[in-house]
């Protein structure tokens, strides 16, 4: 197995290497930040695209903005640096980017002051998140999903996916794959760990950003090239528990999901249990464009190998 690197503060440390005390802040008290990226393997080139770098690293930093973070470096020097750590780990197939901005502070008390920043950017090589492309069955959570003014979701915070493994755990044990969170004025807000569509006739439907909900970069991709290339309607509102049930299709989508259709939710059959036309179009359409095979979105598509 050939060695794979990791970023420290500055430094592409060997994998086995890379640790952190266990008193860090972070670790005691869930005070980090982060987010996922997806580097997609092109065959024909190959080449590995790193899918909406910039605009990853400008919701990283958001993210620290409401944390009371320093993101340590420009949306540019992450773009470089993450480059730079995915040539070093030279994949030849899919992969995962993880940077995190961390509390690196070593003392107790939960407070963000006088607590210093440290950062952290592993790869690992990923597949598909849900294993094959299955129809999802799944439920409606009995737990709510966190309110902006508790911990935001709008910001990717460790500490907060306490709620998210709620969820999924209780989800499996129930014997479904993975469920769709309420908010406590009782609309959807979106899966355990990505957003979530319906779609109606000609209409994709989706949660506003202020549902408690993270503003997703595939979401936001999914919104734009359904409007664009497939000429459908866009609803941004609230969703009802029970529009679920009647809608035409169902998907979740997010950097790990990717696009993933739901064939049930609360046992009941969506479409006709298969994966629907408007939800194979988007899918399909998505994944050429991660791979960089369309011109036209290439801009979002940022090559590792030179």
């Amino acid at each position: 197995m050939s060695q794979e690197y990791y970023y420290m503060d500055g430094n592409y440390v060997p994998s086995q290497e890379a640790m952190i005390p266990v008193r860090t802040h972070a670790f005691l008290y869930g005070t980090s930040v982060f987010e996922g990226i997806r580097g997609y393997y092109n065959q024909e080139e190959d080449q590995v695209y790193a899918f909406r770098m910039k605009e990853h690293f400008e919701r990283l930093h958001n993210s620290c903005k409401i944390m009371h973070m320093d993101p340590k470096h420009s949306v540019e020097e992450y773009v470089k640096i993450t480059k730079e750590l995915l040539a070093k780990n030279n994949y030849h197939e899919d992969c995962y980017i993880r940077p995190e901005v961390y509390k690196s502070a070593i003392k107790i008390g939960p407070s963000l002051l006088d607590n210093p920043d440290s950062v952290l950017i592993f790869t690992i090589k990923l597949g598909n998140y849900f294993g094959d492309d299955r129809m999802l069955n799944v439920c409606v959570s009995n737990w709510h999903r966190l309110e902006d003014n508790t911990i935001p979701p709008r910001a990717k915070v460790s500490g907060a996916y306490a709620n998210t493994a709620l969820m999924i755990t209780d989800a499996k044990l129930a014997g479904f794959d993975d469920c769709i969170s309420i908010s406590a004025s009782g609309h959807v807000a979106e899966g355990s760990a990505m957003n979530f569509f319906i779609v109606e006739g000609n209409t994709l439907v989706t949660t506003q950003t202020t549902s408690n909900i993270l503003v997703g970069v595939t979401r936001n991709t999914i919104i734009e090239i359904a409007k664009e290339e497939l000429g459908m309607e866009v609803a941004e509102r609230e969703i009802d528990r029970t529009e679920l049930y009647t809608a035409d299709e169902a998907f979740f989508c997010g950097t790990g999901a990717q696009v993933a259709p739901i064939g049930t939710i609360d046992h009941r059959t969506i479409g006709d249990g298969k994966v629907g036309v408007k939800t194979a179009q988007i899918q399909k359409l998505y994944y050429d464009i991660v791979r960089g095979k369309v011109e036209k979105y290439k801009k979002w598509c940022t090559p590792i190998y030179e």
